[in-house]
C-alpha cells in the first residue's frame, strides 16, 4: 500500500509499504477513505524527529471502511463505516471508565512516562503506524471506533477523530459561565472549532491569530477576531470592562509565535544526535510559551485557562506568582475522544451544520500530494488551514 512516511526534519515522502495485517484477535483493518493533516503532525515534521525512525507512518485523523476483523471482534463487521479516534484505549480500565481514555492504563507508554498510545505519533506514544495511508490496523477495535452512517460525506464525520473532540474538551475545561466571554488564542483548526463551539453555546467569543485567512474564516461564524499584536491583550481587556475574559483557551501550543530564544533552542536540538536530543526535548524548557503567557495575562481574576495546544517541555517556566495572585484555574491534557463523541455526533449530522464542519478544509488532495501540503500547512501558504487527504 501507499503511506506517508517520515524521513527526516521537514522531509516526508509517500512510499510503498507492506499492507497491515491482523496481529491480535482484537484488531481490525480499515480501508482509509479520508485522513487529515493535523497541527500536531507539524510537531513531528519540525521538532520531534529524535523520537521517530525513518519510515514511520504518520497520521492520526483517519476514517474509512472495515475490510477485515480479528476473531475476537464482536462490535464491528466488514463494510462498517467508522471514524478512528487518535488515542488507542481499551474502554474498561480505571482511566477509561472515568472518561480519561487518553490515559488508558492498558496502552500507556510507560517507557517514556506517557499516556495512552496514539496513532502515528512517535516513540513517545507507542510508535503505532498511522492513518495517512491506504489501510490502517486498528488495535482494540471493538472500542477504538466511532460507527457513522453511510449517507453523509466524510467531511461531516472526519474531525471526530481528533480536532473536534479536542476543541469540545477545551471549551468544557474552560468552564465559561453562562453568557460569558471566551477568548481563544490561535485560529488553526482546533481554534476554529473552539470558537464555533463557544458561539454555539451562546458565549461572546474573541479570538486572536496573525493570519488574515484564519481570522476571516472565524468571522464567518460570528467570532470577533483580532490580529496578534503587542497591544492585543490590552485591547481585549478593554472590551471586557477592564477585567479580562472569563475563560481563555490556548489552541496554539509549543510552536507559538514569539520567544526567539525558545525557537533557537528548538532548532538547535533538531541538529543534535537522537540520543542527546531526546532527553533535552523531554526534560528541557523548549516550548515557546507566548500563547500561554498571553492567556494568563488576558484571563480575568478567578477565571480559567484551558490548554488545548500541545506542550512538550518539563522545565517550562510559568508565572506562578501571577497565576496564584489572580486565583486562576488551569486545565489541560490530551483529548479523551470517546468521552465526547456521543455528544458531538448529532451536531455533525445536523443538516444545519451548527459547528461548520463543512467550512474547515481548505485543501482536499491525494496521498501523493501530502509532502507538498505538509510544507504549505506549516508555512501557512495558499490559505492552507486544514488539509484532508483522500487515499
Amino acid at each position: 500500500m501507499k503511506a506517508l512516511t517520515w524521513q527526516g526534519k521537514r522531509n516526508v515522502t509517500v512510499e510503498e509499504v507492506e499492507d497491515p495485517i491482523i496481529e491480535q484477535p482484537t484488531d481490525a483493518i480499515i480501508k482509509v477513505t479520508s485522513s487529515a493533516i493535523c497541527g500536531s503532525d507539524l510537531h513531528l515534521y519540525e521538532l520531534l524527529g529524535p523520537f521517530l525512525d525513518r519510515g514511520d507512518i504518520l497520521g492520526h485523523e483517519p476514517m474509512g471502511t472495515v475490510v477485515e476483523v480479528g476473531s475476537d471482534v464482536t462490535q464491528l463487521a466488514v463494510g462498517d463505516r467508522v471514524v478512528i479516534p487518535f488515542n488507542i484505549s481499551c474502554g474498561h480500565c480505571f482511566m477509561c471508565r472515568h472518561g480519561l481514555q487518553s490515559q488508558c492504563e492498558t496502552t500507556q507508554v510507560r517507557e517514556y512516562g506517557s499516556g495512552a498510545s496514539l496513532f502515528g505519533f512517535s516513540k513517545l506514544y507507542g510508535q503505532i503506524p498511522g492513518g495517512q495511508a491506504e489501510y490502517l490496523r486498528v488495535p482494540l477495535a471493538d472500542y477504538n471506533h466511532i460507527r457513522v452512517g453511510a449517507d453523509l460525506p466524510d467531511d461531516r464525520y472526519l474531525y471526530l477523530s481528533d480536532i473536534l473532540p479536542t476543541a469540545w474538551q477545551g471549551v468544557e475545561y474552560a468552564h465559561v459561565p453562562d453568557g460569558g466571554t471566551l477568548a481563544v488564542m490561535g485560529l488553526g483548526p482546533v481554534g476554529q472549532f473552539v470558537s464555533r463551539i463557544g458561539i454555539h453555546r451562546g458565549y461572546r467569543v474573541l479570538a486572536v491569530d496573525p493570519v488574515p485567512e484564519r481570522r476571516a474564516m472565524a468571522e464567518r461564524h460570528g467570532v470577533l477576531t483580532y490580529d496578534l499584536t503587542d497591544s492585543v491583550v490590552d485591547e481585549l481587556r478593554d472590551l471586557t470592562d477592564g477585567r479580562g475574559a472569563d475563560s481563555v483557551v490556548d489552541a496554539v501550543g509549543l510552536e507559538a509565535h514569539g520567544n526567539g530564544a525558545a525557537e533557537f533552542l528548538q532548532r538547535a536540538v533538531g541538529l543534535l544526535p537522537d540520543a542527546v536530543a531526546r532527553p533535552m526535548l523531554d526534560k528541557a524548557g523548549i516550548d515557546r510559551l507566548a500563547a500561554v503567557y498571553a492567556a494568563i495575562d488576558l484571563v480575568r481574576r478567578g477565571g480559567t485557562v484551558s490548554l488545548s495546544g500541545v506542550y512538550a517541555g518539563d522545565a517550562d517556566i510559568l508565572p506562578m506568582k501571577t497565576m496564584f495572585d489572580k486565583q486562576l484555574s488551569l486545565r489541560m491534557g490530551q483529548c479523551n475522544v470517546k468521552n465526547w463523541a456521543d455528544a458531538i455526533l448529532p451536531l455533525v449530522e445536523d443538516p444545519a451544520d451548527p459547528l461548520g464542519v463543512l467550512d474547515l478544509a481548505t485543501h482536499h488532495a491525494s496521498l501523493d500530494e501530502a509532502p507538498e501540503l505538509y510544507g504549505k500547512f506549516q508555512r501557512k501558504e495558499d490559505g492552507c488551514i486544514k488539509v484532508v487527504l483522500n487515499p
